[in-house]
């Protein structure tokens, strides 16, 4: 194994004075309580916990720890809405509401993007040019859907299954919410959504736009809390349907759960994405399709690119151009304008992904790592790149979640679609060229829900998400969102 790191003076790198964002319009209280039947109150027993700046480890607020009775209280309002009003609504009516909540959304984006900058770790530029705008998008979409039902394709009189529980992880915070909770809601259910614990604040502000758009009570709960309250609402046998989206380890002990019960369920869950790169794809797009397919929030995405599979006889050009990309990205101060990869989420993912990089240099890697300076405080990775990866390394077969991207070569478009279906799981491939018969020839023999040509991690309400495998089951966005929240 070697380790190699270049200079940015040697790349002539730009300096950039600083463009931060001010945190003051975020606007937070000190403390959030539980958002339940229309309103927020304390926990039953009286449980906090803080959530942090992954940038500093400063605390930003404290957060209400809810128990199983708190999920009991939720779900029970969940409940009453739904048969007293919610699903008495018509789509028309739906529609109305969903609107509002998007509209809402848009005005409060700044306030919600330094928020959700704040409490994840991303830089304010990806929060502020897609988490949020996708948010909106999501409400806009279903609203349009809400009152059209009949012709989604799911019989004449489709109806709403009733209670959902949703259970959203911390790499995109308000839009898994919005993923969830907009379909849902269109369909005529009431739901119970369950932030992550170290990402709450976008949802608990998301909670007060639902006030503003004066929402029924109880057709959105919000309660926030760790995996003993997101374990309280998968057993609650007042739910109809839990909606999870996270870690596949988690994703199977959920699905053990319910198994015995009549709770519908669907499962977004972890990916070893496979990015194939063949030498005929136009090498610029190329590059930055791929270092956006794998330093996107800082690595922190279920579909990331972080197989890079590149034809044998540009492999070197490849990684010559990647690494010298890799050094030209600016890791800092996620509050930062100019900033391209942000904090690590928390120490827990920090030592997660430090401790399978240290297993790529010990089975033979070589190892690319930027020579980026990282803040003394916080939680930071510098981008990295191994080459010389084989099948059989943990790095090519385990999720890191972070901004660590494997290389491996092939020779024939095969073997290409042999090692990338290599895997348990099943998310996202990307495949890149210029022959359109080609990537279609790959395309259909790649198992995976998501399949991207010449471009990588690009996400469209209209479009469906989901994976297959150890990736889960269902689907989220587009049409078939709908139908994992109706009685089909």
């Amino acid at each position: 194994m070697t380790e190699k790191k270049l200079a940015n003076s040697q790349l002539g790198s730009l300096e950039y004075d600083p463009a931060p964002e001010s945190a003051s319009i975020a606007r937070l209280k000190p403390s959030y309580g539980l958002f339940i039947d229309g309103s927020f109150s304390d926990p039953s027993k009286h449980e906090q916990f803080v959530t942090l700046n992954p940038a500093n480890e400063e605390v930003i607020a404290t957060v209400a720890q809810a128990s199983a009775g708190d999920v009991d209280a939720a779900v029970a309002a969940a409940r009453h809405a739904y048969e007293t009003v919610w699903s008495k609504t018509t789509g028309a009516e739906r529609s109305k509401y969903l609107f509002r909540i998007a509209r809402l959304i848009q005005e409060r984006a700044r306030e919600l993007a330094v928020v959700e900058t704040l409490d994840n770790g991303k830089p304010i530029r990806e929060s502020r040019d897609v988490d949020i705008p996708l948010a909106a998008a999501h409400f806009f979409y279903y609203a349009g859907w809400a009152d059209k039902l009949d012709h989604a394709g799911f019989g004449a009189d489709p109806r709403p299954i009733g209670v959902a529980g949703q259970i959203i992880p911390w790499n995109f915070p308000l839009l898994m919410a919005a993923w969830k909770l907009a379909p849902a809601l269109a369909a005529g259910n009431t739901c119970v959504l369950k932030p992550a614990e170290t990402t709450p604040l976008s949802a608990l502000i998301l909670a007060e736009i639902l006030q503003q758009a004066e929402l029924p009570p109880g057709v959105v709960n919000i309660v926030t809390g760790n995996g003993t309250t997101g374990a309280a609402l998968v057993d609650h046998p007042g739910v109809d349907k839990i909606a999870f989206t996270g870690s596949t380890d988690v994703g199977r002990l959920i699905q053990q759960r319910v198994a015995s019960s009549q709770k519908r369920l669907t499962l977004e869950l972890g990916g070893k994405g496979a990015n194939i790169v063949f030498e005929d794809a136009p090498i610029d797009e190329m590059i930055e399709g791929i270092i956006d397919g794998i330093f996107f929030n800082q690595g922190h995405v279920c579909c990331a690119g972080s197989r890079l599979l590149v034809q044998e006889s540009i492999a070197d050009e490849v990684l010559r151009r990647l690494v010298r990309r890799v050094e030209q990205l600016r890791v800092g101060d996620p509050m930062d304008k100019n900033t391209d990869v942000g904090a690590i989420n928390s120490a827990a993912q920090l030592a997660r992904i430090q401790e399978l990089t240290a297993f790529g240099e010990g089975e033979g890697a070589t190892r690319y790592t930027s020579s980026c300076v990282l803040p003394e405080n916080g939680y930071w990775f510098a981008p990295t790149i191994f080459a010389d990866v084989s099948q059989s390394h943990r790095i090519a077969r385990e999720e890191i979640f972070g901004p660590v991207l494997s290389v491996l070569t092939f020779r024939t478009p095969e073997e290409a679609v042999a090692k990338a279906n290599n895997t348990n799981y099943g998310l996202a491939c990307g495949v890149w060229s210029e022959k359109g018969s080609r990537t279609l020839w790959v395309a259909q023999r790649l198992r995976a829900g998501v399949i991207w040509a010449n471009t990588y991690n690009r996400f469209d309400p209209t479009s469906p998400f989901g994976g297959v495998r150890e990736s889960g089951f269902g689907r989220e966005g587009g049409r078939h969102g709908l139908e994992a929240y109706l009685n089909v």
